[in-house]
């Protein structure tokens, strides 16, 4: 399948490990141009063929500039892909207000400064990344959860909204995802009871890679997906149970 993405744009936060990495390798496999962000970006560590710069998502006025020059380097922008979260799980004042500035004001933020080259593109395509914990309650049904939640709200009112504007609007939603440096590794050291637990709820026995769930995020930025927007794909091996009409 052609997935028409050859000489197409795009900005993806959080971009050097990860999933976010991972949807950076798929966009460039498929010939797209990326620019990616993160809060540190080493100097040999991205891709070659992408710009990658040191953002804090969390800081608007950074990001709108980072938003603004990646556009005049790329040359316009045809899609965006919302990655960046700040795992600010257990339930405190602070992880509340870190949350919402990184994980639901850093997308918000995103969108709104992309959203003028996204409208001139005339194939915009917008993809956020929320979580299983944006749907059910899980161990994550603090701050994280409850802003994942917000992400999926926030997606399908855009993709609603920008649907005759010709920009598209969709959200990924992993379940528990492994990869060297994440969240998962350092659970497994940290608290193997939870890891245990997590590994047991999953019927395929095993995590899902950042790749697997690239390939969704890639597949929906692209004009294969041309009349799919307002959805919310969740990728998780039938680890949620409740049923998604």
């Amino acid at each position: 399948m052609d997935l028409g993405l050859s000489g197409k744009r795009f900005l993806v936060t959080g971009g050097t490990r990860g999933i976010g990495r991972a949807v950076v390798d798929g966009l460039l496999a498929e010939g797209a141009a990326v620019a990616y962000c993160a809060r540190t970006v080493e100097a040999g560590s991205g891709p070659e063929s992408a710009i990658g710069t040191a953002v804090d998502v969390g800081d608007a006025d950074a990001l709108k500039k980072w938003v603004d020059d990646s556009a005049s380097a790329l040359g316009g922008v045809d899609g965006v892909v919302a990655n960046v979260s700040a795992l600010a799980i257990p339930d405190s004042q602070e992880n509340w207000r870190t949350t919402f500035e990184v994980d639901l004001m850093g997308t918000v933020g995103l969108v709104e400064a992309a959203l003028p080259s996204l409208l001139e593109s005339g194939t915009g395509s917008i993809v956020t990344i929320s979580s299983v914990s944006g749907r059910e309650i899980d161990f994550a049904s603090g701050p994280y959860g409850t802003m994942k939640a917000a992400i999926i709200h926030y997606t399908q009112g855009l993709a609603f909204n920008l649907a005759g504007q010709g920009v598209r609007a969709n959200t990924v939603s992993p379940g528990n995802t492994y990869f060297p440096g994440g969240v998962w590794p350092s659970i497994e050291q940290n608290d193997p009871e939870l890891f245990a637990t997590a590994m047991a709820l999953n019927p395929t026995g095993r995590m899902a890679t950042p790749q697997e769930v690239a390939n969704a995020v890639v597949f929906l930025s692209s004009s294969a997906a041309s009349f799919i927007t307002g959805t919310n794909l969740v990728v998780d091996g039938a680890l949620t149970r409740g049923v998604q009409f």
